[in-house]
């Protein structure tokens, strides 16, 4: 029961964020980046390549293996989300260039996310056990389900300037809705004792990509000598994943419960760290040398 109710209320859910983060688009956003494209170029990189090669090295260094493992890999091949946006705003980073990021490696990732998952199978042996990831169909279902919306929402973000609100707070509330009867479903499936050993196995792995994602993110914009708020940026964009993403991947192509255990804990962690880079951010008031920009048009 529960997982048919997952089967159609995750991609729902993702199609509604997505929209949102098309919503979030600007023009003026995308002009600017084409202008000054260094650092959305350089949060692009830690994001598609140094990332997941994280991720590798954080499974192999644990000695993690099989679906959990698997799990693990997913959350390191997904883009950030309206998540990412948010933290990015309340820490004063640059908004515009974390929806940028968000929206165009979001049309990336249906292409890496199934080849690289695919690869991910084979490494871990799974393909032997009769597991794999149609590479075709699985761009097409992303496409449709992740960056259709994107297009959408940018196309009627102009009809909804008054409601923008009413719109953030219905994709956020729908993405808690369906995240914790995700939650529940994996609990049912796998029983509680399962369920709970998953999620210690993937808990260390999830905790590592995620501060490692951001302590990367940082370091490199930092070496780069990019403004503060592009800092901000990019650390939260290249540490805080779209969970949804993953979980759809898991969940409703792969059809695994246990895959999905990695995703549920990593989206559940990942806000502990950002709410302190949010706080920190505050604490230390305007100071910095790069713009803040709104939320808003």
């Amino acid at each position: 029961m529960f997982e048919k109710i997952i089967e159609i209320a995750l991609p729902i859910a993702l199609i509604l964020v997505m929209t949102g983060v098309g919503i979030g688009m600007k023009p003026s956003d995308l002009a600017r980046v084409a202008k000054f494209p260094k650092a959305f170029f350089i949060g692009a990189i830690c994001q598609l390549v140094l990332l997941p090669l994280l991720a590798i090295g954080i499974i192999s260094g644990l000695g993690m293996s099989g679906l959990v493992a698997i799990g693990v890999l997913v959350i390191a091949l997904c883009p950030g989300g309206v998540t990412s946006n948010l933290f990015s705003y309340l820490a004063k980073g640059d908004v515009g260039l974390s929806v940028c990021l968000t929206a165009i490696i979001g049309f990336i990732t249906p292409f890496t996310i199934p080849l690289v998952v695919s690869w991910g199978l084979s490494w871990q042996g799974l393909d032997n056990d009769g597991f794999s990831l149609p590479v075709v169909s699985t761009v097409v279902k992303l496409l449709v389900i992740s960056v259709i919306p994107v297009i959408i929402g940018m196309g009627i973000r102009k009809f909804l300037k008054e409601k923008l609100d009413v719109v953030e707070n219905v994709v956020r509330r729908g993405s808690i809705g369906v995240f914790l009867l995700v939650i529940a479903a994996g609990y049912f499936e796998l029983g509680a004792e399962n369920f709970t050993s998953y999620a210690l196995q993937a808990g260390p792995a999830c905790l590592l990509i995620n501060l490692g994602g951001m302590a990367i993110g940082f370091g490199i914009a930092l070496l780069t000598k990019l403004n503060r708020a592009q800092r901000m940026t990019i650390m939260l964009e290249v540490g805080l994943q779209n969970g949804l993403v993953a979980l759809t991947v898991t969940q409703v192509i792969l059809e695994n419960a246990q895959m999905s255990i990695a995703p549920i804990v990593y989206s559940l962690w990942m806000m502990v760290p950002a709410a302190l880079v949010v706080y920190l951010s505050k604490f230390r008031g305007r100071a910095g040398d790069g713009d803040v920009e709104s939320v808003r048009a």
